[in-house]
C-alpha cells in the first residue's frame, strides 16, 4: 500500500500558530482576571471604601523603598529592575526575567506561583505579606507595563 503524501500549505501553518497563541494569551488573560478579581474581592471586604487598583499606586510601590525587610532588599527595584521591562538580579547574581507583562507575556497565569513570589518577596522586601490591594496595584502596574 502507497503512503498518500499530503502537503500543507504554509498559510495553513502559520494560522495553526497564530491560533494557538491566541488560545494561550486568552487563558492567560483570564488567569490574572480571576487573579485580579479575587485581589479586589478580598481588597473590598477589608476596606468598604476600596474603588479599585491603580497602576499608579502600582508603580509607587515598585519604587519605594522599605525599612521591614530584609536590608540587602529594601525595594522591589532592589531585584526587579527601575524598568520592569529590562532584566534584575537577585543579591545572589542570579538573573531574574523581566516582571512587565508586555516583557514576559506568560507571567502571572498561574495563580498559585504568584502567590508564591509575593509571598517571598513581601516578606523580604517588607517584612510582611503584601496586602491584597498592594497586591492588585503592583499587578495592575506590571500589566500596564
Amino acid at each position: 500500500m502507497k503512503k498518500q503524501h499530503t502537503q500543507r500549505h504554509p498559510g495553513t501553518q502559520l494560522l495553526a500558530a497564530t491560533l494557538a497563541l491566541l488560545v494561550s494569551t486568552t487563558a492567560f488573560a483570564a488567569a490574572r482576571d480571576d487573579l485580579l478579581a479575587g485581589y479586589a474581592a478580598a481588597a473590598k471586604s477589608g476596606d468598604p471604601h476600596f474603588a479599585g487598583f491603580s497602576a499608579a499606586r502600582g508603580e509607587a510601590f515598585h519604587r519605594q523603598s522599605f525599612a521591614g525587610g530584609k536590608a540587602d532588599t529594601p525595594a522591589c527595584t532592589s531585584c526587579h529592575a527601575n524598568d520592569p521591562r529590562k532584566s534584575g538580579q537577585t543579591p545572589a547574581g542570579k538573573a531574574i526575567d523581566p516582571v512587565a507583562l508586555s516583557a514576559s507575556p506568560g507571567r502571572y497565569a498561574d495563580p498559585a506561583k504568584v502567590e508564591k513570589w509575593f509571598k517571598r518577596n513581601c516578606n523580604d522586601v517588607l517584612g510582611r505579606q503584601c496586602t491584597a490591594q498592594e497586591k492588585g496595584d503592583w499587578l495592575s502596574f506590571m500589566i500596564s507595563q
